[in-house]
């Protein structure tokens, strides 16, 4: 039996494959599609999706095929940048078209061991207590542990376990193309210039190696989606809105987008998980899409190797569902509110004059930029101090830097700077807890004795924490912040499980 099918082959499927592999999970990725698409549905990493790529030793693979843009980009369309999210070292939007960022994750997950199959097309998914069986349109039948959907908004995964997919039907759509054109750049541009100013959904512009990519708003919303537009289609549209098709010719690719926004009720049942598109469609104004489902993977990931692994504690495997459905939700808030404002009617544009003059305070500027970057991201772990369910920022540390650090993908106590000895298991006794005094039994500072094979500890502290310990995930959340044994016992039980017990040492 395998341990868990991913359905699905795109950023958030191979995200997932290979955060499942680092823990040494079996892991079989299904893609229905035999080739991977060229199409580019997304063109850029937010911050926290950059952050994520270090935090796994990708980062320098992903810088070398795209293009750093300062500033976490603007709030539908307005000319005003937003203002960089303290604390983090990633301060840019990095420009990479999505086959790109899809083969860099693709080419990780193979070298971490995920099995790849394209051509593989879902048509059935029954689960009983013990796994899942899903049937392939060859007639092949398949088993495993676990199952994740990951196939995108129309997802077949999602319909046949029932899950309702709440939320608004398109109202708009676009036709989106790679193509190259006959008229000059200077054209091109002048026009764009002109029409923006006030159709915001409206675009052409160099998309390299010679192409332009466009952006165009259709006459209608297609009853089948399924279906692509033609390039007669989007020539038409084209002269509609600028007087003239630009002389398109010679398609890469087309296909169409809309503003229509759902959220799965659940992202759960049973054996099987929904993330991505899967769990959540919405306008890709903002270029969110492909950074949230990144990070759902990113969250699901570790919590579901858990499971498979034996140790994941209560409550574990639910707390993805707690963490990122409130995530989408604010998102498909963000995506909403700027669709409405590319709107040219007079009441949208009213509201968004208002909006460029409240961007002019620091504070409205910083608040939507974490929620655009996923740097403000704070999940519900306890009360506490502010840290406290965020992201640890990255440092230098006396072990190495923080997010280094992490590329093991497993949980770290960064031991303050008051707990600088060496903590070890105490081999004279089975553990047991703490000591006494509130530390463990032969070491000077704390300790993840029974832990060590899900954390690591190294004696430092976060700048933000003073001479505290923490306790971060293997996503690099903060869960715990203290100085006594006991507390971090508690922590580490509720996030990594029961300690592994061991048999007394004989000397």
């Amino acid at each position: 039996m395998i341990d868990v099918i991913i359905v699905g082959g795109g950023p958030t499927g191979m995200m997932l494959a290979a955060e499942l592999r680092l823990q040494g999970v079996d892991v079989l990725v299904l893609e229905r599609d035999p080739e991977p698409t060229q199409a580019v549905r997304a063109l850029g990493l937010h911050p926290r999706t950059i952050e994520i790529m270090d935090q796994r030793g990708l980062l320098d693979r992903f810088l070398a095929e795209g293009r750093q843009y300062p500033g976490i980009g603007r709030f539908a369309g307005i000319d005003k940048p937003l203002p960089v999210e303290p604390g983090s070292g990633h301060s840019y939007i990095l420009g990479i078209p999505q086959p790109i960022t899809d083969r860099l994750l693709a080419e990780h997950a193979t070298e971490l061991g995920a099995v790849i199959q394209r051509g593989c097309e879902v048509t059935g998914v029954v689960q009983d207590d013990d796994g899942v069986q899903i049937e392939l349109s060859d007639g092949r039948t398949l088993r495993s542990r676990w199952l994740v959907g990951c196939d995108g908004g129309r997802s077949l995964v999602r319909r046949l376990l029932g899950v309702t997919f709440p939320g608004d039907a398109a109202t708009t759509e676009w036709i989106h193309s790679e193509l190259e054109v006959t008229a000059s750049a200077e054209d091109v541009a002048s026009a764009v210039e002109e029409i923006r100013k006030e159709h915001r959904g409206f675009g052409i512009g160099p998309a390299g190696n010679g192409a332009y990519r466009a952006v165009v708003p259709a006459a209608a919303v297609s009853e089948d989606r399924t279906i692509p537009p033609t390039l007669d289609e989007l020539r038409s549209r084209l002269r509609e809105y600028a007087g003239t098709d630009f002389g398109v010719h010679s398609p890469r690719w087309i296909t169409r987008f809309s503003d229509a926004t759902r959220l799965a009720d659940r992202y759960r049942a049973g054996r099987v998980f929904l993330a991505g598109d899967a769990a959540h469609v919405h306008p890709p104004l903002g270029g969110q899409g492909l950074n949230l489902g990144v990070q759902d993977a990113f969250n699901l990931g570790w919590k579901l190797a858990a499971a498979v692994n034996g140790w994941a504690p209560d409550g574990l495997l639910d707390s993805y569902e707690a963490e990122r459905h409130p995530v989408a939700a604010d998102v498909l808030t963000l995506t909403r509110a700027q669709s409405e404002l590319i709107s040219p009617e007079p009441g949208p544009q009213a509201v968004r004059r208002l909006l460029a003059e409240l961007l002019d305070f620091d504070d409205v500027g910083r608040f939507l930029a974490g929620r655009i970057s996923s740097l403000g991201i704070r999940y519900d772990v306890g009360p506490g101090p502010d840290l406290l369910g965020r992201r640890a920022p990255d440092q230098q540390l006396s072990g190495g830097r923080l997010f280094e650090l992490l590329r093991s993908g497993r949980g770290l106590l960064l031991d303050g700077p008051g707990s600088e000895g060496t903590a070890q298991f105490d081999g004279a006794a089975q553990f047991d807890g703490a000591g006494s005094d509130g530390r463990q039994s032969g070491s000077a500072g704390l300790s993840v004795a029974g832990w060590e094979r899900r954390v690591d500890r190294v004696p430092a502290s976060l700048a933000q924490t003073g001479t505290a310990s923490a306790l971060l995930r293997p996503d690099g959340h903060v869960v715990w912040l203290g100085d006594t044994q006991d507390e971090l016992n508690g922590a580490l039980r509720r996030w990594f499980g029961e300690p592994e017990r061991r048999e007394r040492r004989v000397t």
